[in-house]
């Protein structure tokens, strides 16, 4: 998995996992600020919060014109320097008025701005290092490791925004609407530790900062060569992905809206024994390590490295059983640390992911970029269907809010279940998407090609909206019907569009 991979790779994902860390601990409680700090109904926070994705995603695609101009590299510095004013912004206490909450707007200009100029430009420069020859054939794994590398930083966030809210709020006297801006000063010091790794270790990957038009202007290298209508056919192929995939991402960033709603108003507010422990991050670190050495032992070729995998192994699980003897008799569960459940799930099921490719590649079965794609949106549909069941008989969100304590609560292994299936839908599509685009698309217009990819996933974080509108009076097991029906009529879509897009993947 990760053997024969360029150094750049792994100085570019850590530096976008600082970048990540920040940004997934602002969102895993933004919306549940917009509705203690300023009063909002879940319409008008949903229409708020999506607005924000919109634009987090659709900016790439100005970012990525400026890129293939100017190149990567200056657009990747320029952004996080922008993002950063803007998380400064957001971390100062306003109150609740109109003019804080017009403060709040400028703030998230600023992060989306500098956004659009990062995480698009970034994963060109990701691609770039597999233009060459000899890494060729480990673009998809290695887009594999730079997911998995994103998810280690989101892993951590919904604790860390927990943690430092808890702690404002006992140990400095800090009301708990105020608290939530030293959830988002935590995103200031991530670009600080982002900015220092990209410069560290810069002279690994300094080769992928420039685009074609850039070079051309230097040098006048064009690096352009397809064969006539092939730039067209690429184009059009990619669009075809970009449409599918906007109803994926509405769908999946649910999970810092609904499913945070449902976390909060429908599930239940404590967990004891086995169970609590998922809510501790700690716990599901030494999880991952049990995988990883699990791999490393079956994998490795000698018996030092066999012995070191297996003591991993048993020191991780003397670990579990320690701090399950240690579990106080009931564990408080707070809505934003269900959002840890995904990423957690992301960097534990990467491995297996790429095992489950490799030996299909190995027996010429592995699927397509696209025809994964596809298969993604089903899984997104499955994951969906486990919420629909877990709902049926529940009251509605106005009926729930009216019976206050006498409303009935779920188990929290719904929203966990929901999570689990969501990240293989999530590992199929996203990974292998990206990785497409920056194999198919045409040389001079890589920048704006992966902006493509992110005006998709924008316009799909815009629709989330859409679910903040059905949280009233629809019984839950309907809301969640309308995603699995997008995401179903998606799938059929694209294997219709199949062998299309799979003569432009070769």
């Amino acid at each position: 998995m990760f053997e024969n991979q360029p150094k750049g790779l792994y100085a570019l994902a850590l530096a976008n996992t600082g970048e990540r860390f920040g940004y997934y601990t602002m969102i895993a409680v933004f919306a549940l600020f917009l509705r203690s700090n300023f009063g909002l109904d879940p319409g008008k926070a949903g229409l708020i919060y999506s607005s924000f994705l919109m634009l987090v995603y659709f900016l790439p695609v100005i970012g990525g014109v400026l890129a293939d101009v100017f190149g990567y590299g200056k657009m990747v510095t320029t952004g996080i320097m922008i993002m950063f004013f803007g998380y400064v912004a957001l971390s100062v206490p306003l109150g609740g008025d109109t003019t804080a909450l017009w403060a709040m707007m400028g703030a998230l200009l600023l992060i989306s701005v500098g956004t659009g100029l990062f995480k698009g430009n970034l994963q060109v420069m990701v691609g770039n290092l597999y233009d060459d020859p000899q890494y060729a054939d480990r673009r998809d794994a290695a887009f594999s490791i730079f997911y998995m590398a994103i998810n280690i930083g989101a892993m951590f966030a919904p604790t860390a925004a927990v943690k430092i809210m808890e702690y404002a709020q006992t140990h400095l006297g800090v009301s708990e609407a105020d608290s939530y801006h030293f959830a988002f000063g935590v995103a200031c010091l991530s670009l600080i530790v982002s900015i220092a790794i990209y410069y560290a270790f810069r002279n690994t990957f300094r080769h992928t900062e420039s685009s074609s038009m850039s070079k051309k202007k230097k040098d006048g290298v064009v690096a352009d060569n397809l064969p006539k209508g092939e730039t067209s056919r690429r184009v059009v192929a990619l669009i075809l992905v970009f449409i599918v995939v906007i109803f994926f991402w509405m769908a999946f960033h649910q999970n810092g809206l609904t499913l945070t709603f449902f976390a909060n108003e429908f599930t239940a507010k404590s967990s004891s024994g086995l169970q609590s422990m998922a809510f501790d991050v700690w716990n599901l670190v030494a999880c991952i390590f049990i995988v990883y050495a699990l791999f490393a032992l079956f994998q490795s070729k000698t018996q030092k490295a066999k012995g070191i995998a297996g003591g991993v192994i048993a020191a991780a699980v003397i670990f579990l059983i320690a701090r399950y003897f240690m579990l106080p008799e009931s564990t408080k569960l707070d809505a934003p640390i269900f959002q840890q459940f995904n990423p957690c799930f992301v960097v534990a099921l990467t491995p297996v992911s790429i095992a489950i490719f490799s030996w299909l590649a190995n027996r010429g079965k592995e699927p397509s970029a696209p025809r994964k794609i596809a298969y993604g949106m089903l899984v997104a549909a499955v994951a969906y269907v486990i919420m629909a069941v877990g709902s049926i008989g529940l009251l509605t969100p106005n009926e729930q809010q009216a019976a206050g304590d006498t409303a009935s609560l779920v188990s929290p292994n719904w929203l966990i279940s929901t999570y689990l299936v969501l990240t293989f839908g999530e590992l199929l599509l996203s990974p292998m998407g990206i990785s497409f685009v920056t194999k198919v698309a045409p040389p001079k217009l890589k920048g704006l090609m992966m902006g493509g990819w992110f005006a998709s996933t924008a316009l799909g974080n815009f629709l989330v909206s859409v679910g903040g509108y059905l949280w009233g009076d629809l019984p839950l097991w309907q809301v969640w019907c309308v995603f699995i029906g997008l995401c179903v009529v998606s799938a059929g879509f694209m294997f219709i569009m199949m062998k299309r897009l799979e003569k432009v993947a070769k």
